[in-house]
């Protein structure tokens, strides 16, 4: 017997789609119009959880009636939402508790800065036939200012186009999906806060392969911010990226990786402006060379903070 439409079950989407609050505001509405965009997109739900810091983003349910809200209430952090490394902490408290309430065989994070392309939920779906367990894709400049374009290169150098799509050892949550059965493998080690390398490091400890395609895209633009500020954001990242790292190494590993310090932000510049040459930016790596060395100086002392405190 056939129950009624009203009693009908709702069927499963196939793809969820987490949303990471970053900058909220335009920033997410954009995000979220370009979700709606998608072309030949499976069934798909869209999860946005947002905390009392930012609780006007709840309104936004009345313009997108088909997103899922999911109001966090009051979050506490160990450091004030106004410092950066608070805010990277609400960042990923919001990313797990999203990720908790994802329904699909597919899960997928999307940061509100980096909108998909049309073709970007239809591309990520074709590609999960394949029985990789996680699947990074690529992640395109959209930067309006010397600034940004500069935070892109520190954050994305790798994933700009055009590369060759294979496995990798690093991936990034700002566009990534994954087999619901990895990502359930991996929830004791996201339940409070989602962190991208002690998640990815698990998977590919236990046997997986981190796979990086170059076809779904996204495009990636921050709002305009002071370099004070973006100093700021990067010795506090990557203190965390530090104090998670070193979580995974014995003493002498972060001992030689600390003593190492120094060198990192030149060898990085160097990998970085090989790259951007190979991509036909040599000129404007080198007129932006001394914001981004100023903003791995700054990493860089951050990620050895991390390794000589275990603390982010």
């Amino acid at each position: 017997m056939t129950p009624p439409a009203s009693e009908a079950p709702t069927p499963k989407p196939l793809l969820s789609i987490v949303v990471t609050i970053v900058e909220g505001g335009l920033t997410l509405r954009r995000l979220l119009e370009a979700i709606q965009r998608q072309e030949a997109a499976p069934l798909t739900e869209v999860l946005v959880a947002f905390d009392a810091s930012i609780a006007d983003v709840g309104l936004l349910a009345v313009d997108f009636p088909g997103v899922r809200f999911l109001p966090m209430g009051e979050v506490a952090t160990h450091r004030s939402p106004d410092h950066p490394a608070g805010q990277h902490e609400l960042f990923d408290r919001r990313r797990a508790f999203a990720l908790k309430a994802a329904g699909g065989a597919l899960v997928a994070i999307l940061e509100d800065r980096a909108p998909p392309r049309p073709d970007w939920a239809a591309r990520m779906v074709r590609l999960h036939g394949d029985p990789f367990a996680v699947i990074g894709g690529a992640i395109e400049s959209a930067a309006a200012d010397a600034l940004g374009w500069a935070l892109y290169v520190c954050d994305f150098d790798r994933y700009g186009l055009p590369f060759e799509s294979g496995p990798r050892e690093w991936i990034s949550d700002v566009n990534i999906c994954y087999k619901r059965s990895a990502l359930e493998a991996t929830r004791h080690l996201w339940t409070d806060r989602y962190h991208e390398p002690a998640v990815h490091w698990a998977l590919a400890a236990a046997g997986e392969t981190l796979y990086l395609s170059n076809e779904p895209v996204v495009d990636h633009r921050r709002s305009p911010q002071g370099i004070w500020n973006a100093v700021r954001e990067r010795f506090a990242w990557g203190r965390l990226f530090g104090y998670i790292r070193a979580k995974q190494m014995s003493p002498l590993r972060r001992l030689a990786l600390t003593l190492l310090g120094p060198v990192i932000p030149l060898r990085l510049l160097v990998r970085y402006a090989r790259t951007q040459r190979r991509r036909g930016e040599g000129a404007r790596f080198l007129r932006t060379a001394p914001l981004i060395g100023l903003l791995l100086i700054a990493w860089s002392a951050g990620e050895v903070g991390g390794y000589l405190t275990r603390r982010p």
